[in-house]
């Protein structure tokens, strides 16, 4: 499927969801799964591309791996913090997690790895990763861009200086990664971050994961602490639902002042993007916790416009965007400027493809000023990039004629979106 063209829905409709589980929290799991020592339970797991490049890493790392797609199950054997081989090749393909993640923890190895990426990956930051892990002593060989993948690292095995500095402005999974994997350095490991930006979100989930896994994390000033011999439990894990997934179908109730559950997403929910309910309220819609979900009922009088700041959530500015052009004020969405250097240049292609359906937006250097109009009929280029694929479909369950070039890139991480939307009537 190359294009998709989008069929407007109805309007005041109840429709109910499922989705699948958190793409997050799955890649997390599976690292911490292979840190730990014997046999971890993954239940909810994520079949997407992002989680097959990140199992099959860890299957050419030596790892067991069992996997039961149809019961969303996957069981991996850990063997305390230590690399089954020391050697391999693995394709981290375009997931950011894989690449962070997996990066790491085979640069705190004793092995000598190669990592592949996609052309896309090939472009994203992971300099400050590098750096961190060469002032502990691995060896980086740049295989063909110096400071981007691909590479062919020695890791620095058993370390002698417990001290490291980190720059996490341009993404968090730097240091998501140093935290999980920080736990094969025996004797503990001080991060500190020298960033103006020093926690979010995705912190927050890892740093919880990691509890439950049986590490607990010190933070102080800047600085995390893992303690000496920390080391992961093998658990049976329940994953969440994606809520990332979930807030397509919420946007959805706000356009078509429909009523809209997705099961199992609540709001105690770990992740970051639980937020954006609370973005959807302000502007105009109720939401609802109910026994088997969140559910969210859109104004029928119209949509507020809103100004927020999205940093800890950014995932969902694509989502926020495409609902704004259909409210009645100016809508303006700040502090996302890292959002430039992840699967495409998402500030530049929001303000492009919105202006290209009529739209009138100010793309700043880290914001959007979005103003009210209905969107024209065209084609969207999704730039390979799975949330303005998913997002802009929103805008043709508004309006006629609007095309998805490249749909398909969903399968990042949610495989049968256009399915769903399919069904949609």
């Amino acid at each position: 499927m190359q294009r998709y063209e989008v069929k407007p829905m109805s309007k005041n409709l109840n429709l109910t969801f499922t989705v699948p589980g958190s793409k997050s929290i799955t890649n997390r799991a599976l690292l911490m799964a292979a840190l730990s020592k014997g046999c971890t339970t993954l239940s909810g797991v994520l079949f997407s591309d992002d989680s097959r490049y990140f199992l099959e890493s860890l299957k050419n790392l030596g790892f067991e791996v069992d996997i039961d797609e149809d019961a969303c199950i996957v069981k991996v054997v850990g063997h305390g913090g230590k690399l089954p081989q020391n050697y391999g090749e693995v394709m981290v393909g375009s997931a950011g997690t894989a690449a962070r993640f997996i990066t790491c923890m085979c640069g705190l190895s004793k092995g000598t790895y190669t990592i592949n990426a996609s052309e896309q990956m090939k472009k994203r930051p992971m300099q400050p990763l590098f750096d961190a892990l060469i002032s502990l002593g691995a060896k980086i060989e740049f295989l063909e861009n110096e400071n981007y993948l691909p590479v062919k690292i020695t890791g620095c095995g058993d370390i002698s200086k417990k001290i490291v500095e980190l720059d996490i402005s341009r993404s968090t999974q730097f240091l998501s990664a140093f935290l999980m994997a920080g736990c094969m350095v025996k004797d503990g490991m001080d991060i500190h971050i020298t960033s103006e930006k020093k926690y979010g979100s995705y912190i927050r989930i890892t740093m919880e994961m990691m509890k439950s896994f049986g590490v607990e994390i010190e933070f102080d000033k800047g600085t995390y602490r893992i303690s000496p011999n920390s080391s992961y439990s093998a658990i049976s894990y329940q994953i969440e639902p994606d809520v990332s997934a979930a807030c397509y179908f919420y946007g959805m109730a706000a356009l078509s002042a429909s009523k809209v559950k997705v099961k199992n997403v609540f709001k105690s929910s770990l992740q970051g993007d639980i937020a954006f309910l609370n973005v959807l309220e302000d502007m105009g819609c109720n939401v609802y916790e109910e026994s088997d979900g969140i559910a969210v009922v859109g104004p029928s009088e119209g949509l507020n416009g809103i100004e927020v700041d999205m940093n800890n959530f950014s995932d969902q500015t694509m989502t926020l965007a495409v609902i704004a052009p259909f409210a009645k004020s100016i809508t303006h969405i700040k502090n996302v400027g890292h959002i430039r250097v992840q699967e495409s240049d998402r500030l530049s292609a929001i303000a492009t493809e919105l202006t290209k359906l009529g739209v009138r937006c100010i793309e700043g250097i880290d914001d959007i000023v979005i103003y009210p109009g209905i969107p024209q009929a065209g084609v969207v280029e999704t730039y390979e990039d799975h949330r303005m694929a998913m997002a802009f479909t929103l805008i043709g369950l508004m309006v006629e004629g609007i095309v998805i070039d490249d749909p398909l890139c969903c399968r990042k991480t949610f495989e049968n979106y256009f399915e769903i939307i399919d069904q949609i009537k």
